[in-house]
This record gives structure tokens, C-alpha cells and sequence, in this order.
């Protein structure tokens, strides 16, 4: 699939990337890790291979030294099968490099865990340009509710039943960045984002619970809806 843009210093972009065949690529609590340390690990114009710091917790792994990032992320989810990425292209060719190194080092390590070769992807990523203020402040909502597909996979053409359960939900759901935004604790996955890099949509965790409180409660997104 041809993309209909340019990659830009200076621009945001949803890029996401599904299992090929629709698979499962997070099996595990470890696969889920190991995914959230490249994102982490990968984002770096200097290379560090995790398979030389087997045994560290993930707390260790983001005490690890970077130089410069390659992108800026504002958001991420991990899925059975798929994973969504809101980025900031920093520089020239930041984010086609970070995906590149990601999804290999991903790719890599699965193959090696569970005895498989060849592509672990759907072909290349895709992305779409966040072009529009709206589009992208409604990125940070479809992104982090992505997980409710996961308790009911209708809700969005049904509406969500209980709506108290699906917020308990969502604070449970590690895999993804929607605890760095509702809460202020810091957890160590909090250096994956770098929220100055993106708009301030949200002042205070309550701002952020309000947002995606109310595209619970209003499905109607059909102006700005993206499916992986």
C-alpha cells in the first residue's frame, strides 16, 4: 500500500503495523516487555542491542544511556495483533529509521523465542499524517481505547455497556501510555513520551480522563475514524 505523503520534519503521524495474517505478535507478559523496551531502546541514533542486557528488569533497561532520539512519541498501544504509534518526525527520515530498527529488532527476537522465520509484519507500516489539530487531538482517544476491543470488540458500533468497567480496564492495561496520562507517577515506560514534543491538550490528568470520557460516551467519530 503507496502512501500518499512525504514523511516531514516537523509533522505528526499515527503509524501502526498488524501482525501478517492477521497473528497474534504479543503472546506473553515478556513479548509485551520486550516490545515496550525497543520502543524505548530503538528510538536512538546510538545502537543498543538488548539481547547484551538479558536478565535487567525494565526499570534497568530505561536507565540505560541514549543519545539523540530518532522521533518523539506522544502515545502507543500494543494489541494482540497489532500496535498504533502517534510520533513527531524530528529529522529527516527520523521515523522511517525508528520503524525500521523497531520492527526488526522486534521480528528478530519472536523468531528466535518461538522457532519461526520470515516476516513477522504486514508488510511495511502504515501511517497516516495528523494534518488537522482535531484529527490529532482525537488520536490520543482512539489510540489509548484501542484495548476495549480486547472486553467487548463491538463497542464502538454498540456502545460500551459499563462504562465504570471499561475505565477500570484501561488503568489496568499496562501496554499501552493511557497510565502516564491519567496518573502523576511516574513509572519508568514514562520515558518512552516526550509530551512537550505534542500540543498541550492536557493540563491535568482530569483533562485527559474528560477527553476520553467523552468518546465513550459520543461513538460518533465517523469525520476522524482510523481502523489499523
Amino acid at each position: 500500500m503507496s502512501r500518499t505523503f512525504i514523511f516531514a520534519p516537523g509533522e505528526y503521524y499515527h503509524c501502526y503495523s498488524r501482525g501478517t495474517e492477521k497473528r497474534k505478535i504479543f503472546l506473553n507478559k515478556k513479548d509485551h516487555e520486550r516490545f515496550i523496551a525497543l520502543l524505548f531502546a530503538c528510538n536512538n541514533t546510538k545502537t543498543i542491542h538488548l539481547s547484551d542486557h538479558q536478565g535487567k528488569s525494565l526499570d534497568e533497561i530505561f536507565s540505560l544511556e541514549r543519545e539523540d532520539s530518532l522521533v518523539d512519541i506522544g502515545a502507543y498501544c500494543l494489541m494482540p495483533n497489532h500496535f498504533h504509534l502517534l510520533l513527531y518526525e524530528k529529522q529527516k527520515n527520523g521515523i522511517s529509521l525508528f520503524m525500521q530498527k523497531l520492527m526488526t529488532a522486534y521480528t528478530m527476537y519472536f523468531n528466535k523465542k518461538y522457532d519461526r522465520t520470515g516476516s513477522l509484519f504486514e508488510s511495511r507500516f502504515r501511517a497516516r499524517h495528523a494534518s488537522d489539530d482535531r484529527y490529532l487531538k482525537y488520536l490520543f482517544s482512539y489510540i489509548h481505547l484501542n484495548p476495549l476491543k480486547i472486553i467487548d470488540s463491538e463497542w464502538k458500533e454498540n456502545g460500551i455497556k459499563d462504562k465504570k468497567e471499561a475505565i477500570e480496564f484501561l488503568k489496568k492495561y499496562y501496554y499501552s501510555s493511557y497510565v502516564d496520562y491519567l496518573s502523576t507517577d511516574n513509572r519508568s515506560q514514562g520515558l518512552i513520551l516526550n509530551k512537550g514534543a505534542f500540543p498541550d491538550y492536557f493540563n491535568q490528568p482530569k483533562d485527559f480522563q474528560d477527553e476520553i470520557f467523552e468518546w465513550l460516551n459520543d461513538n460518533d467519530d465517523t469525520d476522524v475514524k482510523v481502523q489499523p
